[in-house]
């Protein structure tokens, strides 16, 4: 074959490839799980900051979970179409982005804060944000709900919804901000069943919405423990009689008596199965979530 044919065939066939295949075949499930791990980092980076500055951990809690939500969005456009190796940089540099300004913010925080003299106008400034905030859920206020209905890795699928009912009344500074019985409300963010090449199952839930009294207040929070609705039985009088929050899993059973076997929780609220099994919730479970953002609740006074 002439060279001059040869050019101009190998032109033609590279001419007629799909404009995006270059770019796409580089990014893999891989770089989307390096993707998922940097966003586990990056809530880890938050966690020590909420220590030292809580405000400014909520701000960035914010944006770690908005980046979550964009890496499970290229998770499932890559299965359908592939993602091109430019939006794949962008979002790991955003994340990284905000890993550096959390540690950034918690090593400043750190340092000794500078004094100031005291003003007339600083008791009065107190008083008014302590009334603001009688009727706030702190970030990081653990509370403890009960499945409405069963959640299977096999057959969930992202963005189904859930409800959960709060077992106990929580209490702020004297007064009942949400009443036992009050419904959360969940959303499965993503889920990878048990298959013959992925052998541990994981299903990521969170909670975007707290009804009390009829009024719905939109949160983020996760999942941070499971036990099985059979560890309270016989336990609904201690329980109505007022048990601090975090009792059902604490002191009434006894540390992590009644915990759902075959299942591990980690950062960002994703549960993982044990080798070849899928992550199963049964009906009744008992979970312990975590709020993630401040939450106003408005009360009667």
């Amino acid at each position: 074959m002439p060279r001059t044919l040869l050019a101009a065939l190998t032109v033609f066939l590279v001419a007629g490839l799909p404009p995006t295949a270059a770019a796409q075949q580089s990014v893999t499930q891989s770089d989307i799980q390096r993707l998922q791990d940097n966003v586990l980092q990056a809530t880890t980076d938050v966690s020590q900051l909420r220590s030292r500055n809580a405000t400014r951990a909520n701000e960035l809690q914010v944006e770690v979970d908005d980046l979550r939500e964009e890496v499970i969005y290229l998770k499932v456009k890559l299965r359908k179409e592939g993602v091109v190796r430019s939006e794949y940089a962008s979002l790991r540099d955003r994340i990284e982005d905000v890993r550096t300004r959390a540690r950034s913010d918690a090593a400043n925080a750190a340092a000794p804060p500078v004094s100031r003299p005291p003003t007339t106008q600083a008791a009065p400034r107190e008083t008014t944000t302590a009334i603001a905030r009688s009727g706030e859920i702190a970030a990081g206020t653990e509370m403890d709900v009960r499945l409405s209905g069963r959640l299977n890795s096999g057959t969930a699928a992202v963005e189904d919804r859930f409800e959960a009912t709060t077992l106990i009344d929580l209490n702020v500074d004297g007064r009942t901000l949400v009443p036992a019985g009050s419904v959360m409300r969940g959303v499965v963010t993503d889920v990878q069943p048990a298959t013959r090449t992925n052998r541990t199952a994981r299903m990521t839930l969170s909670f975007d919405q707290l009804t009390v009294n009829g009024r719905a207040y939109p949160i983020r929070a996760t999942v941070t423990q499971a036990i099985e609705g059979e560890g309270i039985r016989g336990e609904a009088g201690r329980v109505g009689a007022g048990a601090g929050v975090g009792a059902i899993i604490g002191g009434i059973l006894g540390g992590f008596k009644g915990a759902l076997a075959g299942i591990l929780i980690g950062a960002g609220g994703t549960i993982a199965a044990t080798e070849g099994k899928e992550v199963e919730l049964p009906q009744g479970s008992v979970l312990r979530v975590r709020i993630d953002s401040p939450v106003q609740i408005n009360t009667l006074r």
